[in-house]
């Protein structure tokens, strides 16, 4: 076990998963966002719904851990 974490290709493989991933996630976040029939943004920031502010949190943390899951193999 030596540095071979620190070697170019490994740092790049890295930072390219890294990008799919947060892409991945923001297109599934988006997805979501036009499935609902309200805007999430005024509903959680201007209403103060904090129930729903519940619900999207952990729906990110879910998909946040699905797109870790399948990019991690």
């Amino acid at each position: 076990m030596g540095l071979e974490w620190l070697k170019p290709g490994v740092i790049f493989g890295s930072m390219l998963y890294a990008l799919i991933g947060v892409f991945i996630f923001w297109i599934c976040f988006l997805i979501i966002d036009k499935f609902t029939p309200y805007s999430l943004w005024e509903e959680i920031c201007e209403k103060k719904n904090v129930a729903l502010a519940i619900v999207v949190g952990s729906t990110a943390i879910a998909i946040g851990m699905i797109v870790a899951a399948a990019v991690h193999g």
